[in-house]
Order: structure tokens, then sequence, then C-alpha cells
């Protein structure tokens, strides 16, 4: 699909995490709209799959986000390829799911650095290539607005990168770089679907009220919204796409 009205023409964005489920979605949407995109990924064999699928407008760069190193040669590819950034979505992150009692320092230290340290330093690293009124969008989840149960560990790092998206849009006003997060529900994507039994997602759609799961190119279309010039004047938000499951009570639940 291409946009007879692209808001991204001429524009160079980055999405880690981008080789599946809402990366390769928003990465898919950002080239629609005219975008050069750079995406990333821990496993090469999918990234490469994914940059096939997305064309010659994609840029695939192998690596882990929450691995500084990582991030540093991400930085010098991306100056030295197209020399700055207009948009950032850092989207990387991993999914946790246990009891209180049954995290270890390990898992903590897994987690802590797939979601918060990864977008931390994504947005560290970057900042010397974003240019002036650049856009920068965070992954959150639901889960930062609600209490679920066997998932302290995640939703805290969920709520550290909204708290960090509110900071960073005050802090760089200045050079008019607008940082806003998404939280999406639950999402029908390639990790939803391998961690989710059948009978949990039909559990999961009573909660919803929109009586469905959503799909990643709805996340996409909302992240495209964030990032681009009509949404300027939004700043530090964080826009939830959960089919109302956090804000609505289904009426086959009354």
């Amino acid at each position: 699909m291409t946009y007879e009205n692209p808001r991204f023409d001429g524009k160079i964005a980055l999405i880690t995490g981008g080789s599946s489920g809402m990366g390769l979605a928003t990465a898919h949407r950002l080239i629609a709209e005219g975008a050069r995109v750079v995406v990333t990924g821990r496993d090469k064999v999918r990234l490469d799959a994914a940059v096939a699928e997305l064309g010659d407008r994609a840029f695939g760069m192998p690596g882990d986000a929450a691995h500084l190193v990582d991030i540093d040669a991400l930085t010098t590819v991306i100056r030295d390829r197209y020399g700055r950034l207009d948009v950032v979505f850092a989207n990387s992150g991993v999914g946790a799911f246990q009891t209180i009692d049954a995290v270890t320092e390990a898992e903590f230290d897994r987690v802590v650095g797939g979601n918060f340290k990864a977008a931390f330093f994504t947005v560290q690293k970057m900042l010397p290539l974003l240019s002036d009124g650049a856009s920068i969008v965070i992954n959150a989840s639901f889960a930062l607005h609600r209490g679920v149960p066997a998932a302290a560990l995640y939703s805290a790092t969920k709520a550290a990168v909204h708290n960090l998206t509110r900071t960073l849009a005050a802090e760089l006003a200045p050079r008019r770089i607008r940082v806003n997060s998404v939280s999406p529900g639950y999402t029908d994507t390639p990790a939803f679907r391998a961690e989710t039994t059948d009978a949990a997602q039909r559990a999961i759609v009573t909660n919803v009220a929109a009586g469905r799961i959503g799909t990643a190119e709805e996340v996409a279309a909302a992240v495209a919204f964030l990032a681009s010039g009509e949404a300027s004047y939004i700043n530090g938000q964080d826009l939830v796409v959960d089919g109302g499951l956090t804000a609505a009570v289904p009426a086959a639940m009354l």
C-alpha cells in the first residue's frame, strides 16, 4: 500500500526490534509513507528475511538494543549511511510473566535491560543524529496502566519507559524533539501467539470492549501518527491502543 500524501517522504527512521510483530508492521507503514527505515534485531536470519520483505528502502543491522556496544555500532552505521535520523521507534523489548517471588536477579537484569536500559540508551546514543524537530516513540504497554498478576517486573519496566517519555519530552523540547509512548494491549504478533494458548486468547477477548485482539498494523498506525507532523502538538503522552481493555467494561461482563 502507498499513501497519496506520504507523511514521511524523505525521512530516515530507526526501528529497534523491527524484524517481526509491531516493529515490522511499523517499518512497512513508514516505508509506505515515504521513509527509509533502519531495522534492528537479535536474530540475523529473521532480520534478513524482514529486510527482504520490506524492500530496498529498508536496511537491517543485527544487534541487541540492551548491549551498548551494539548500539554504538548502530550509531556509526546510521551516521555513515544516512547522516541523520528523523524518527526513532524504540520498540525492542522482552516479555516476563512470573510472580514476584519467582524473579531471580538474573531475570531482573534481563528484563530491565531488555525493556528499560535498551530504550534509555537507544535514545541517548541516537541524540547526536536526531534532526531538530524529530520524533521519538517508545513502546510501553497497557500493563503500566493496570495491575496485572504475575507481571510486576514487566509492568515496572514499562512504567519506567513512560516516565522516561515524559522526562525526555521536557528535556528535548529546546530542540523541538517530541517524545511520546504507545501502549499496546493484547496484540496478535508471533510472540503473542507463541506465548499464549488458544484458550487463553479466548479468555482475553472477553475482557476487551472491542471484542477481539488487536493487530500489529493498528499499533503501527498509532506509532506513525505520533511520529508524524499531524501530532505536532502532542508531546510527553502515552497513546493506549488496547481496544478499550483498560478503560471500558465489555457489555458481556455486565
